[in-house]
């Protein structure tokens, strides 16, 4: 049963539910109907997709920092959880320039709070830890990296999430072997959008803001690339691989990159162009060189054949099906007045039955 049934009333912690990519895989694991406990701190932002869209309404919802290592435990242990996902973390680069000390106390240590917990479960339990793309010590070149590429970071959050991939190796090795009742594995997805981020320093929020308000955007860096991908091809990577990690003890200890095709990569610039066209009378400018305060790679590509061939994952949007879906949320939220529960509930359906339909079996339920 290599698809989405395995979640139904199946016992489920996502740490970091609160954030953007946290309340998204909430959300469809509500759709599934299964049994889940959310961890994480109060939302970072006001507003939140997590707020709007009522996320906590039907979940355990739980307000703990993952450095608290003795009450994290608790809750889990006490939990017996079927599946983990790990995403808690503080996730953005220029905050890491601010704050390096919490961004590594929180990515690692949080991270090995998570692994000492689950190594006292008694309970089968599969555990996806998030990682990021950003893990790659990234020389800017045309080529997608592959898991068995260099770990590296020019930056506190990229350095922290290279070693957080580290440290859970390094915990399988040690204390996860041969038949252990907990599966491990971790996902490195490529740069997320979709309806309901408001994060700073990101170029769908920052334009959203903007635009609300009639202002222009200001982008940091227009010419460079990312694995754009909308926030559901991410989760559902994560959704996918955790179904597989249950049923397959091969896939313990395996790292997985989830990003777009590579048949042809888009600039921060052509994305907010090709956002524009579902808004009325918008602009932009690029900032003023003064007014960056922090280095960020400009370009990084992903290869995702592994996740292709074992786990039978694909990025299935076009790009315009990408951007529309993007515009569509925000449009119908600001402009609309939409109900935002229902416009996250149509488009986790609508992305479900678009998988199935163009042959991703582990979509169905």
């Amino acid at each position: 049963m290599k698809n989405l049934k395995i979640f139904k009333n199946a016992r489920v912690i996502v740490t970091g539910h609160t954030g953007f990519k946290g309340s998204w895989l909430t959300a469809w694991l509500n759709e599934l109907g299964s049994k889940v406990m959310g961890i994480s701190l109060n939302p970072h932002t006001t507003p939140s997709h997590f707020k709007v869209s009522k996320i906590g309404k039907n979940i355990k919802d739980i307000r703990l920092d993952i450095r608290n290592r003795k009450r994290l435990e608790k809750k889990i242990i006490n939990f017996k959880p079927r599946f983990i996902f790990h995403l808690a973390a503080q996730a953005i680069v220029g905050e890491s320039y601010k704050n390096p000390y919490l961004t590594w106390d929180t990515n690692v240590f949080g991270t090995l709070n998570i692994l000492e917990s689950a190594r006292k479960l008694k309970n089968k339990c599969s555990v996806v830890i998030i990682t990021s793309d950003k893990c790659y010590f990234n020389r800017e070149i045309h080529y997608g990296y592959k898991e068995t590429d260099t770990l590296g970071g020019k930056d506190p959050y990229s350095g922290s999430k290279a070693s957080a991939e580290i440290l859970i190796q390094s915990h399988i090795n040690s204390f996860f072997k041969d038949n252990s009742k907990v599966r491990i594995a971790t996902a490195r997805a490529g740069n997320v959008i979709g309806g309901g981020d408001w994060a700073k320093n990101r170029i769908i929020p920052d334009c959203v803001r903007s635009w609300s308000k009639n202002n222009k955007a200001i982008l940091r860096n227009p010419k460079s690339t990312r694995p754009w991908q909308h926030v559901l091809e991410a989760v559902g990577g994560y959704l996918c691989l955790a179904v597989n990690l249950a049923q397959n003890k091969k896939i313990h200890g395996e790292s997985f990159n989830f990003g777009p095709n590579l048949s042809k990569e888009y600039s921060v610039l052509e994305i907010v162009k090709k956002m524009s066209k579902y808004w009325k009378n918008v602009t932009w400018q690029k900032m003023n060189k003064k007014q960056k305060n922090f280095f960020e790679s400009e370009l990084l590509r992903l290869n995702c054949k592994k996740a292709k061939k074992i786990l039978r994952w694909n990025s299935i949007l076009k790009i315009e099906e990408l951007m529309s879906m993007v515009a569509d949320w925000y449009r119908n939220y600001y402009v609309n007045k939409k109900n935002a529960p229902e416009l996250t509930k149509k488009q986790i359906n609508k992305y479900r039955e678009l998988a199935i339909k163009r042959g991703l079996s582990w979509a169905k339920k």
